[in-house]
């Protein structure tokens, strides 16, 4: 009586898999470097694909547990696209520039964006019928006990008021150390990007939230009780790192790291049942990684 649905347990978890490489960055990446680009088709081709999944799901009913997953990650793409319209726009570029603007305006504008396309997948989650808890948008329960890592050195339940501030100082200063040796800095640079600190401080806490809102509680609302948690976690942490290949730092080096650091927040997310620590240790990361843009925005005598 049980093989039936550990066999549908186990093409769920496939059939996510394999929906969230499709349309994960693994094309683009692959087409990058093995053809120099991706063809412009291909995020269309992702949403054409979302799409159909979504309506096949309303009737085949062994795929039917994934339906709000699908549907979630078709709303990404098309609320990112449409936004992107909005963005790309000539009245946009007219308030806040395009690259060549200076650091604190154009991420401003970057930041403005993606802040409404994570308001708007809280309008889609909630619009499917989950509630804040259901897609962990409240503070948690700060001292849950963590399920212990003991490949990170944590054998024991450790509430994650310690675990999670130990983690957040240690991979933050692994990151400020690969900043520092890939960018070496100047003291002159240092100081000239001072005065951009608070703006730094406001776009670190904006994309924490915009990122994790998105790409992590939305994504492990819709996995957790269909795959379970260990295979959502996975799941969310491969497609979040996949989507850092262009990043800082590129190629296979930042989806390593990325994941391992979705991994770290997701678990966040899935043990205190809550926003906060995967918030603040994704914010510490930012504060360092957008300081070192703004410092790498000071020319020379400006």
């Amino acid at each position: 009586m049980t093989e039936k649905p550990v066999l549908s347990t186990r093409f769920l978890i496939r059939a996510a898999w394999a929906i969230m490489l499709v349309v994960s960055m693994l094309p683009n990446a692959l087409l990058h470097e093995l053809a120099g680009g991706a063809p412009a088709w291909l995020g269309w081709a992702k949403i054409g694909l979302l799409a159909t999944l979504t309506v096949t799901a309303l009737f085949w009913q062994t795929l039917r547990p994934l339906r709000n997953f699908i549907l979630l990650l078709l709303a990404i793409f098309v609320i990112e696209m449409l936004v992107g319209m909005l963005t790309g726009s000539a009245l946009w570029q007219g308030w806040f520039g395009g690259a060549d603007a200076p650091f604190t305006s154009s991420m401003l504008g970057i930041q403005l964006g993606r802040l409404i396309v994570s308001l708007l997948m809280i309008g889609v989650l909630m619009l499917v019928g989950y509630r804040r808890a259901g897609f962990f948008l409240t503070r948690g329960q700060l001292d849950a006990p963590i399920t212990p890592v003991r490949w990170l050195g944590f054998p024991k339940p450790d509430p994650w008021t310690s675990f999670g501030g130990q983690f957040a100082l240690y991979i933050s200063l692994g990151t400020l150390l690969f900043l520092i040796l890939g960018g070496r800095p100047t003291p002159a640079a240092l100081l000239g990007a001072l005065p951009m600190l608070p703006a730094v401080l406001l776009f670190a806490a904006m994309n924490a939230f915009n990122e994790e809102m998105t790409y992590r509680a939305s994504l492990l609302a819709g996995l957790e009780h269909v795959t379970g948690p260990r295979q959502a976690l996975w799941l969310t942490a491969v497609f979040f790192g996949l989507g850092h290949y262009f990043g800082v730092p590129y190629g296979v080096i930042g989806v390593v790291m990325a994941t391992f650091l979705g991994w770290m927040m997701g678990k966040a997310m899935l043990e205190t049942r809550g926003f906060f620590w995967a918030w603040f240790i994704h914010f510490l990361q930012d504060v360092l990684i957008f300081s070192f843009m703004a410092i790498g925005s000071i020319t020379p005598g400006g």
